[in-house]
């Protein structure tokens, strides 16, 4: 089998059907060496982001946000209708019918994930995960208030949460002083180092003769009538298998396209800062709620995440992007200034967005020897494990134990559901 796209998806996709016996070789555009958005993440394992991005009441505080450049999300102005389209679906997405759907399923990937964290940590915990929790840091009484009832959601759906007034909040970070509100806890969240779980991933990987192509982008796919045959890099060499999984993150609509299959996608840029020695550093993960900035401590280093730039598959830094997430940390964490971080190489990463926020996962109608397996937005790293467990499983012809319906590959093509 062949895997396009070695990100933290297709490489656990590798992985789960390497374990079942499939011989599996993975092509990727960029070389062994490489920074994409699996890399440089907060490496935040998340069950309590049970809802989805296309979330009630994002329609009017993303027209809000739109004024302001420096705003957590922002869509850079330019003439295309994909991101027209996407628009209107992501706002046509923005119910709360559909986020009520939507949650049970997300958690239960989620939390099933996190078990495949701790079963993978057990065997050799290279990827250094850390299960102390994630605070949600309310700089006001408004968004403390706003975040309870998330947290009443959260109970309902029979996770652990705790509402912690501002003393509450410091007693759980006695190491480090913050100037909030007040905060929500969630005990059941942890993190990595993502940067060692890839690395580690892959020496798995190699380990059980997975083989890696690297610097390979595939051109265009060989198919005869409803199977893909090979796929044909642009040297023009050909790599055959009998079967494919596409998960090459922001740049899968593209290839998508190759075969037909819309696979409506924007990528949502996000950066982040690593401030390798910092004074102070959390115990746990928290995220500023009213800057969407995540903070998670790895491997003795502090790293500040976010923002959400829709500007096409431009991997350049916008600096106005990253200075709203310095200017952000000082609000929450008085002792930090933004003169420390002024000379942190920023890091950027491209992230699969689909318009209602669900990853695409599932065999498409189009082909009967293609799995799709991205558009994970910010939750790559959370549902990686199980994303790759559930492709394995689509591929061996087992059940899953998921009602996968709400991900299908084909939600958004009309033809190809009819097929």
């Amino acid at each position: 089998m062949l895997v396009v796209g070695a990100g933290v998806v297709g490489l656990f996709c590798a992985l789960y059907c390497a374990s079942r016996g499939f011989r599996v070789t993975i092509v990727d555009r960029h070389g062994e060496q490489r920074d994409g958005c699996s890399f440089g993440n907060t490496g935040m394992i998340v069950p309590s982001h049970f809802i989805p991005l296309a979330a009630p009441g994002m329609v009017a505080q993303g027209l809000k946000w739109m004024l302001d450049p420096a705003a957590p999300f922002h869509i850079k102005p330019r003439a295309s209708w994909d991101l027209v389209a996407w628009a209107l679906r992501f706002a046509r997405a923005c119910s709360a019918a559909r986020a009520r759907r939507a949650a049970p399923l997300l958690r239960d990937l989620a939390l099933a994930s996190r078990a495949c964290y701790e079963t993978l940590a057990q065997t050799q915990n290279d990827c250094g995960l850390e299960r102390a929790g994630v605070l949600m840091l309310c700089k006001t009484s408004h968004a403390l208030e706003e975040e309870g009832r998330v947290a009443e959601q959260a109970r309902s759906l029979g996770m652990p949460v705790e509402v912690l007034s501002r003393s509450e909040t410091a007693a759980l970070e006695p190491g480090v002083r913050m100037d909030v509100a007040g905060s929500v806890y969630y005990p059941l969240d942890c993190n990595l180092v993502p940067e060692r779980l890839i690395a580690g991933l892959q020496r798995r990987l190699a380990e059980r003769g997975v083989r890696f192509v690297w610097y390979t982008t595939v051109s265009r796919w060989v198919v005869v009538r409803d199977r893909i045959r090979a796929v044909v890099d642009e040297r023009n060499e050909v790599i055959e298998a009998d079967e494919f999984v596409l998960a090459a993150g922001a740049w899968s609509p593209g290839l998508a396209q190759g075969l037909g299959l819309k696979m409506p996608m924007q990528a949502g840029k996000g950066y982040s800062l690593t401030w390798r020695h910092p004074p102070h550093l959390p115990k746990r993960c928290a995220v500023l709620v009213e800057a969407r900035v995540a903070v998670s401590p790895v491997a003795g280093a502090l790293r500040f995440g976010g923002t959400m730039e829709l500007a096409g598959l431009d991997e350049c830094v916008n600096p106005i992007r990253v200075r709203s997430i310095v200017a952000a940390i000082p609000r929450y964490y008085p002792e930090f200034a933004p003169a420390d971080l002024a000379a942190i190489e920023p890091w950027r990463g491209l992230r699969p967005c689909s318009p209602d926020g669900l990853p695409y996962l599932g065999r498409s109608a189009r082909c009967t020897n293609l799995l799709i397996a991205t558009g994970h937005a910010m939750m790559g790293l959370s549902l990686g494990p199980i994303t790759g467990k559930i492709a394995a499983q689509l591929l061996s012809g087992e059940a899953t134990g998921f009602d996968l319906a709400l991900l299908s590959p084909d939600r958004y093509d009309a033809s190809a559901s009819s097929i």
